[in-house]
């Protein structure tokens, strides 16, 4: 099995309960973290729905649901608090990119109009305050500003108030309604004032600029969102639209979504293959560098495995489909990427928590705003008091609180896929900053995984041909897995095999077999050579020691009389482990290594890649147990593993990760997975969450100190000292830049170095 095809077992879906279902739906309309939380609910209330999981950000809901549950339901449910759900069809994703195309272009109109609208609207509420008709005019100008470009938010703050919930759009459609009835009032019967010995004022400037600069707000946030899922556009976009497959013998081109497993499929040169697959004839080489992160094309013949995605080269070729649809790898890949993208770190949940409350502690705060300058306001009380809760309604945006973790956790875990790092959930990369222990498996993770011949030492060079044509014979013939090392070096070498009879296989020690010059040859280890009472030159036996003394498996060729050559073999450390431990041991974390290999070999690898902690002869168990050991002195580990026998510690870290080339099962227990088997990669998944959680504590921050300032200077708390009180408008001006600047900051993660 080669890497790739053990890639497909990081996709495969965790064991739940078969009567649970889980998918996740495109969701369209939401506007705000408040809106996250209505459709998180209202799916909570519908039979047989276990959770529900909506990311703002990603525009999407997780749900799992019983078998029992239509997807009709969902639908029905998420609709009846003004909200869409996207279900049945062969691509959601593009169906939304579609709707939120749609969307972004009726908002852009909506945007342009009302901005059209209300610039004289303002131009008359600043400059010609005294102009009778003024009011008239701006009056005439509100209407279609509020009730027809920006009905949207009165629409959907019923709904919402119809369920016993509050959003943003509570907030704009309160704060706007109530500055344009008080105008409209003041405007029909400004005699009722005048008759208090008050100016009738009107705030439609305030009303309309505010929805103007919340739309435009909204605007620029539903552009910067979508690209943050550009690295899984970019993924999508690997995926051919048609392919050609052979029917009755003809070559038939056919959208890729009809292709079915059986078919055989032609690629032709600088194509992309379409989907996964086995080569049935014809030869060439294929980019695989989305898959393996090796630059050097992979060649591809009959009984080659291909994969959907990876660009044919020159050649061309047939293959038989074997997975489509959802079930190729690069969908797999796809599918995962989104349910991390959708999954929530941590942090998100309080965030969610404080959304839900957050819009009725805004109105609680906007009524004692009000009451507050009621009482204390003076002369101008009641305007003072209006202005005010106003601009509290307006500026207290949830929205910046709500993009803050999942724009980043979206933007950081489509940054790792572009560095063949797949995160499976959110919490893995939050917690990956913390990490101050990486326990590393040896072989396979910081060794290549397979024996390689390193050394080959001749007794005499004149008779190197002959003698190694007549190794390579023998090593043909042996069931060892040693010998495929001995082979593959011959024949790297140009070594062509010699004619051999009489092999014998000599359990536990060689074999033996007869040249065509009727002498007898061995290969094997040193106790073979000693029980034929073979004699070994002394620098050959001086070379042998120190092959060992590296941990080098060492394989005697001789013939009757001495031994004629040294194989040294051994299962070589990575070129790029001993940099990327030094890496790690940079970003300050303890490096160990855990082996079920001899203490003396453990000792070698731990000397050549730079590693102080290790252990060898362990058995799976203990490898747990020295995680769990770690965890008790207080140490955040991350185990990083490929094998079977690593699943328990892997399942025991804080942070699991797989490398590339590992086992079904340890690719299923752990939460990132490396596509790539460069162990470089892990300082690079580390700096990565480093960066990403740096990103989301900004966001916080930023989001926070936004309400915690901008609130009480929108209630006024600076009046009695500086006599200044925030306009709305710039209110609305304030929370919408809010908003841009979060999903801006997020974006800022595309460009760092990892």
């Amino acid at each position: 099995m080669n890497a790739t095809d053990h890639v497909m077992a990081l996709t495969s879906p965790t064991s739940k309960s078969s009567s649970l279902i889980k998918k996740t739906f495109p969701v369209t309309g939401m506007s705000c973290a408040g809106c996250a939380v209505s459709v998180e609910s209202i799916l909570a209330t519908v039979p047989g729905v276990s959770s529900a999981s909506v990311n703002f950000a990603a525009g999407s809901v997780a749900v799992e649901y019983e078998k029992s549950t239509s997807t009709e339901d969902l639908q029905n449910a998420v609709q009846s608090v003004g909200y869409g759900l996207i279900i049945d069809t062969e691509s959601p994703v593009e169906a939304q990119e579609e709707q939120q195309y749609r969307h972004y272009q009726e908002a852009r109109q909506r945007t342009i109009w009302s901005a059209v609208f209300t610039i004289p609207v303002v131009v008359l509420g600043m400059f010609f305050t005294g102009w009778g008709p003024g009011k008239w005019i701006s009056l005439a100008l509100s209407i279609p500003v509020l009730f027809w470009f920006g009905r949207h938010f009165f629409i959907n703050a019923l709904r919402q108030a119809k369920y016993r919930k509050a959003n943003m759009d509570t907030l704009v459609a309160l704060s706007t309604g109530i500055a344009f009835f008080f105008s409209l009032f003041n405007t029909l019967f400004p005699e009722f004032w005048l008759s208090h010995g008050l100016q009738p004022h009107v705030y439609y400037e305030a009303a309309t600029v505010i929805i103007t600069f919340i739309s435009l707000g909204k605007l620029l946030e539903e552009r910067a969102k979508s690209n943050t899922s550009s690295s899984l556009k970019k993924l999508m976009g690997l995926q051919p639209k048609t392919l050609i497959v052979i029917i009755d013998g003809e070559e038939v081109e056919m959208p890729i979504a009809t292709v079915k497993a059986g078919q055989v499929v032609v690629v032709r040169p600088g194509e992309k293959i379409p989907v996964d697959g086995e080569v049935l004839e014809g030869h060439s080489f294929v980019d695989e560098s989305m898959i393996t992160g090796e630059p050097v094309p992979t060649e591809k013949a009959k009984g080659g495995k291909v994969f959907a995605g990876t660009i044919n080269q020159k050649g061309s070729f047939r293959f038989r489909a074997e997975k489509v649809g959802g079930e190729t790898l690069l969908s797999q890949i796809i599918k995962m990427v989104q349910e991390a993208q959708g999954s929530k770190a941590p942090v998100q949940k309080l965030v969610d928590k404080i959304a839900g409350i957050f819009v009725p502690v805004v109105i609680g705060v906007s009524l004692l705003t009000f009451a507050t300058w009621m009482v204390a306001g003076g002369d101008n009380a009641f305007t003072h008091a209006l202005l005010t809760s106003i601009a509290v309604l307006v500026i207290a945006c949830p929205c910046a609180l709500g993009l803050a973790t999942p724009t980043a956790v979206m933007v950081g875990i489509g940054k790792g896929a572009e560095n063949n790092i797949l995160i499976k959930d959110a919490e893995s990369l939050e917690l990956a900053h913390r990490v101050n222990a990486v326990v590393l498996d040896k072989t396979g993770t910081i060794t290549e995984g397979h024996p390689v011949v390193t050394d080959v030492i001749w007794l005499d060079e004149s008779r190197v041909q002959e003698s190694a044509a007549i190794f390579l014979a023998m090593e043909l013939q042996s069931e060892h897995p040693l010998a495929e090392a001995v082979v593959k070096r011959l024949k790297i070498e140009q070594v062509r095999p010699a004619e051999v009879t009489g092999f014998h296989s000599i359990t536990g020690k060689g074999v033996r077999a007869e040249g065509m010059d009727e002498i007898t040859y061995f290969a094997g280890n040193r106790k073979l050579i000693s029980e034929q009472s073979i004699s070994m030159n002394s620098e050959l036996e001086r070379a042998a020691l120190e092959l060992q003394a590296d941990a080098k498996t060492v394989i005697f060729f001789s013939d009757e009389k001495e031994v004629l050559a040294l194989a040294a073999i051994t299962d070589r450390i990575k070129a790029t482990s001993p940099a990327a431990i030094a890496a790690l041991k940079g970003l300050g974390i303890e490096v160990h290594m855990l082996t079920g290999d001899n203490r003396q070999t453990a000792a070698v690898v731990a000397q050549q890649s730079g590693i102080e902690h290790f252990m060898a002869e362990v058995l799976p168990s203990e490898k747990a147990e020295y995680v769990k050991q770690l965890q008790a002195q207080g140490k955040i580990v991350a185990m990083v593993g490929d094998g079977i026998n690593d699943s328990h510690a892997l399942a025991q870290a804080d942070v699991s990760i797989a490398m590339g080339k590992g086992s079904d099962i340890a690719m299923d227990a752990a939460k990132m997975a490396l596509i790539t088997s460069d162990l470089q990669s892990i300082p690079k998944a580390l700096k990565l969450s480093r960066k990403t959680v740096l990103g989301i504590r900004q966001n916080l921050f930023w989001a926070f100190i936004y309400n915690l300032i901008g609130i009480p200077v929108a209630a006024g708390v600076l009046f009695p000292f500086t006599g200044f009180l925030l306009d709305p408008m710039i209110a609305g001006a304030a929370m919408a830049f809010s908003s841009v600047s979060v999903v801006a900051n997020s974006l800022r993660l595309r460009t760092v170095k990892i």
